[in-house]
């Protein structure tokens, strides 16, 4: 601010005296006012001088650019009878920094190397013009810059390298990235292109790797080195890591910083370690004066309290800070506690919403099953909003659709995705195909997969847990072996959809022989979802005694999916013996509901074991507990109409009463319905 003063007070000395400034002095005039935000002054004193030189266009230029005036410093630019590197460097910049601005920036870059006598291409224009390449993830204009680099040895020092391997990690080519740094001498490493390096490795979750040069060379190691391997162990899931490799870091001496609060912030939230959470707050409180005024921060500590169930901790930080990034944590922090009217108050308080608040708004009432209320909340969006909703809420949208197997609104949501021709991901059309699978047409759900160019294992995974619900289990088996020979590893989720196509197919060595594949070759721990799978195969081929052995077997404390699995195999092949041998075990762990209860009470009745079913039933009311009454429901135009078991009819249209009462008298006659309590 002083040296402001003193060149306001030099300025107004020589209009006074009546004497002109030399350029250079108008020069300096320019770049101190644009540097303190006073453009209209910078431009006056550019407007009043006689004479110009080069460096009077560069600082008037550069002016507008960093005021974000890109229209009119593109005008000046165009207009200079002077250029040079510093004057296409800086619109070069100004282009490569601003969205939409990325072909202007290639074309000039193009212009400044074939016109070589105004300006030569140098290693500042190589390196700005490697990070577009970057930010665009093109690999084939990336390749291109990097063999020119080499031509001309632009491609040795520091920066260069660290633009190239960044380059390469942000276009999918982790390996030339690596070759990159691995062909530096040892002289050229500095810590710029190491630490480039650290977050190619980290961005590819190549973790080891990453630590591996980080631990090299330390001397070279700074603030950013340390904080981009914590960020790299919180990004990858290895939240522990990073909260022992942060009090490494103050143990060598390295203070934390806002980068590294954001960082633990989010490790913690994964962690949901409330204890640590308030070390971290108090911390960022007596270090950070203004913490309240970085987004990432304040909504990280909101974040934080939300993950560990405590919303008046929460809500307090939040009334202080108040941005979308902490609204959205709040919405989604009641969402978890299924308390959507406040999820719903914290969303309409805001008189301006982000797509991340809508999609927060819309995924909490798409995680608590209100799918009708994700409906009408589109509804709102779409006479509120004037964009066009991105991947998350298409998503949403479609789940609501999956999730009651509805699928008018899902084809009409495809429909209108065709028709405004949006650009989709993976998620949206992974989305897709499952709705379709879901609301039962596999006809769809193939067509949209097979006419997919590029896929991923997502998109094969959805596709494969398609086919195996509809017992489509060779085409299943199929799948798989087209997703490994494209390339892609198998996954647990992988997994889970081909032991469901061989339970559905009784299909008892085939499913062995893919849980062998996935815990043998594929080093995947199996999760109560496979083994729920391989007990329900045994249990529907009837190899009881194999389901046993199997769940006796198992390392992780058996949970009710699985003796709940194991109890309808009992039922199914009346083996009372076996159901016995469990029902200790199941009261144990699912006795807080009254489905086991009801399940095994039912088992006895099948087998006309009444004092059993008594006793349980005894036991069940003893405890107190109560099953959640069964539903279903019907879409009849644009509503949703739920019958839940043991109410009367009370809806208005009474043809679905009829309807409803006519295939009550249906089952009662063939004696389908079995009198549970």
């Amino acid at each position: 601010m002083s040296l402001l003063i003193d060149g306001l007070k030099s300025h107004c000395y020589a209009i006074k005296s009546g004497n002109n400034p030399t350029v250079f002095a108008c020069n300096q005039l320019i770049h101190l006012y644009s540097k303190h935000g006073l453009i209209k002054d910078a431009c006056k004193v550019f407007d009043e001088m006689p004479n110009r030189n080069v460096f009077t266009w560069n600082a008037i230029i550069s002016a507008h650019i960093n005021s974000n005036n890109l229209d009119q410093s593109e005008l000046l630019f165009h207009a200079t009878p002077h250029k040079d590197s510093v004057t296409n460097n800086s619109m070069l910049s100004g282009y490569a920094n601003s969205e939409g601005y990325e072909q202007k920036a290639i074309d000039l870059f193009k212009q400044m190397h074939y016109v070589r006598h105004e300006a030569r291409v140098d290693e500042f224009s190589l390196t700005r013009i490697c990070n577009l390449t970057a930010k665009l993830g093109n690999s084939l204009y990336g390749k291109q810059l990097h063999s020119f680099m080499v031509k001309t040895g632009n491609n040795l020092s520091g920066f260069a390298v660290s633009a190239l391997v960044d380059m390469y990690s942000k276009s999918g080519c982790f390996n030339e990235a690596f070759n990159v740094f691995n062909g530096c001498s040892y002289g050229s490493v500095d810590v710029v292109s190491k630490n480039a390096v650290v977050a190619a490795c980290c961005r590819e979750g190549k973790l080891d790797m990453a630590m591996e040069i980080f631990s090299n060379q330390p001397e070279l190691n700074d603030v950013v080195s340390w904080n981009t391997m914590i960020t790299g162990y919180a990004q990858n899931g290895y939240d522990r890591k990073a909260v022992e490799l942060a009090l490494c870091m103050e143990k060598n001496g390295f203070r934390w910083n806002e980068h590294t609060f954001t960082s633990l912030l989010n490790a913690c939230s994964s962690l949901k370690c409330l204890k640590f959470g308030k070390e971290l707050h108090a911390r960022i409180l007596k270090q950070m004066i203004n913490w309240n005024l970085n987004p990432f921060i304040s909504s990280g500590i909101v974040d934080v309290y939300c993950k560990c169930g405590n919303m008046k901790y929460a809500e307090s930080i939040h009334s202080r800070t108040n941005n979308m990034f902490s609204t959205s944590s709040m919405i989604m922090g009641y969402s978890s506690q299924q308390n959507m009217s406040q999820a719903r108050r914290v969303f309409d308080s805001l008189q301006v919403k982000n797509s991340v608040v809508w999609s927060a708004m819309f995924s909490g009432y798409l995680n608590c099953n209100c799918c009708e209320n994700v409906f009408e909340l589109f509804h709102i969006f779409r006479h509120q909003e004037t964009y066009v909703p991105d991947d998350s809420v298409w998503s949403t949208l479609l789940g609501a659709c999956a999730m009651r197997a509805v699928i008018d609104p899902g084809k009409q949501i495809h429909g209108y995705i065709l028709r405004t021709k949006i650009q989709t991901n993976v998620k949206t059309i992974s989305s897709l195909i499952d709705m379709y699978t879901k609301c039962g047409n596999i006809v769809y759900a193939q067509r949209i997969f097979s006419r997919l160019e590029v896929k991923d294992s997502v998109i094969y995974n959805v596709m494969m847990s398609g086919f195996a619900h509809h017992g489509y289990e060779e085409q299943a088996f199929d799948l798989f072996d087209e997703m490994v020979k494209d390339g892609f590893t198998p996954d647990n989720v992988t997994f889970i959809a081909v032991l469901s196509a061989c339970r559905h197919s009784g299909l008892v060595k085939t499913g062995e022989g893919y849980f062998k594949l996935m815990t043998e070759k594929y080093n995947i721990t199996p999760e109560i979802d496979h083994y729920a799978c391989m007990i329900d195969l045994y249990g529907r081929a009837n190899e009881l005694k194999e389901a046993m052995e199997f769940m006796r077997k198992i390392p992780i404390e058996l949970d009710v999916a699985i003796l709940g699995t194991f109890l309808s195999a009992c039922k199914l092949h009346k083996n009372l013996e076996l159901a016995r041998e469990v029902e200790d075990e199941v009261l144990r762990i699912g006795g807080e509901s009254g489905t086991r209860y009801v399940q095994l009470a039912n088992v006895y009745a099948s087998e006309g074991q009444w004092g059993d079913m008594g006793r349980i039933r005894k036991k069940m009311r003893g405890n107190e507990v109560g099953k959640i009454a069964g539903c279903s429901w019907v879409h009849v135009g644009s509503q949703v109409h739920s019958f839940t078991s043991g109410d009367p009819c009370r809806f208005e249209n009474e043809d679905l009463c009829g309807v409803l009462e006519f295939l009550i008298m249906g089952m009662n006659e063939t004696e389908e319905i079995q009198d549970c309590f």
